[in-house]
């Protein structure tokens, strides 16, 4: 376990939990159940991973109820500065041997309780022996709450942004004919840490036929003169808020002859989809603003995935910006704009910008030109 509190303070924690309990009580909720993760890091600043004993903040919907943060004792020891006892929040440390799952559901309100989606299997089911036996995600209710960014996580965002951008602005120092894709990655990687990431999270680096592929990642190909490579960077800062930005690179002129003009309807894409977001448009009408632009162009069938993701302390989370989805969008979220461009066995092309809804419209995080750059 480990903890950050770079973002929080008492006053927003206290806000979070109220917020939680609200929308708990609203869905039927009678308590939820978070576990390390991310949804833990939002509400109190405890960061971490869940492991064979149990630790979890169990959050009665009933204000009158004081929540209840279960840790083992051996852990708890590193959590001693977190102000769980400012926020009204009763800790309950036990030692191996203890039955953890009653001591965490004891004096809770008996009804159904939501469990933080990415629970293991192991507590979640040793949860329901303990007396928790409905259940439901709780994914529903927090993302009530995670969806809308407030100022210190735009905050964040933003700066997570500036610095992804420095390392893009880099990229020509190590992007090189002669070099494999492992190589350019290495250095990028570094270049992430160097400014200001606390680590980086992914690096793709899809030379030639390797670009085709969305979810490359690196390998040992030689990146060859004429090859457009698809560079897709990103990591958390020191406060878990992260960055995620494409940019398409070529070294020296493209050898394929349609890349001009495919790369062309691409920036338009990208470009019609940012502009298209305000609040109240729905996520299927900002994909639909960027597959609209490349159908068009004869290029409906070389996109193959959703035009973006929602971003914050998980690197994607809601909302998703795809078709079918008719969640109108509201000033706080943030998401993603990322269409692509991949003709299999040949090459591929994808520009992506995180951007924030505001009360009147788009402010992007990524602020880096989307031209295709040429080294």
């Amino acid at each position: 376990m480990g903890v950050s509190s770079s973002v929080l303070d008492v006053t927003t924690m206290h806000s979070r939990l109220d917020r939680l309990r609200r929308h708990a009580a609203e869905a039927g909720v009678a308590a939820t159940v978070v576990s390390p993760g991310s949804d833990l890091r939002y509400l109190t600043g405890i960061a971490g991973s869940s492991f064979e004993r149990l630790t979890a903040l169990v959050v009665p919907s009933d204000a009158a109820v004081a929540p209840v943060f279960v840790s083992p004792a051996l852990e708890y020891a590193g959590l001693g500065h977190v102000p769980l006892g400012e926020l009204g929040v009763e800790v309950r440390t036990w030692v191996d041997g203890e039955d953890p799952y009653a001591l965490a559901l004891g004096g809770v309100p008996t009804g159904r309780v939501a469990v933080s989606d990415m629970t293991p299997a192991l507590h979640l089911l040793r949860l329901r022996d303990a007396g928790a036996a409905d259940q439901q995600l709780a994914g529903p209710v927090l993302r009530e709450l995670r969806m809308r960014k407030d100022a210190a996580e735009l905050a964040e965002l933003r700066a997570a942004g500036d610095a992804i951008d420095r390392v893009h602005a880099r990229v020509g120092e190590w992007l090189r004919a002669g070099r494999t894709e492992a190589d350019v990655a290495a250095d990028i990687a570094a270049a992430i840490v160097e400014e200001g990431h606390a680590t980086a999270e992914f690096v793709i680096v899809g030379s030639g036929p390797n670009g085709a592929s969305p979810h490359h990642s690196v390998s040992d190909r030689v990146i060859e003169v004429g090859d457009v490579v698809v560079v897709d960077i990103g990591g958390p800062l020191p406060s878990g808020y992260g960055s995620d930005s494409t940019r398409t690179y070529a070294v020296g002129s493209p050898r394929e002859p349609d890349v001009a003009s495919a790369y062309a309807a691409l920036q338009a894409a990208q470009q019609a989809s940012v502009e298209s977001v305000r609040p109240g448009v729905t996520c299927e009408a900002i994909d639909r603003a960027a597959r609209d632009v490349l159908a068009e162009a004869g290029l409906a069938e070389h996109f193959i995935h959703r035009t973006g993701h929602g971003i914050g302390l998980d690197g994607h989370e809601e909302p998703y910006i795809v078709a079918g989805n008719d969640l109108p969008v509201e000033p706080g979220m943030t998401f993603s704009i990322e269409p692509g461009v991949y003709l299999a066995g040949r090459w591929g092309a994808r520009i992506e910008d995180i951007v924030a809804v505001t009360h009147d419209g788009v402010e992007r995080f990524n602020t880096r030109p989307t031209e295709l750059v040429v080294l």
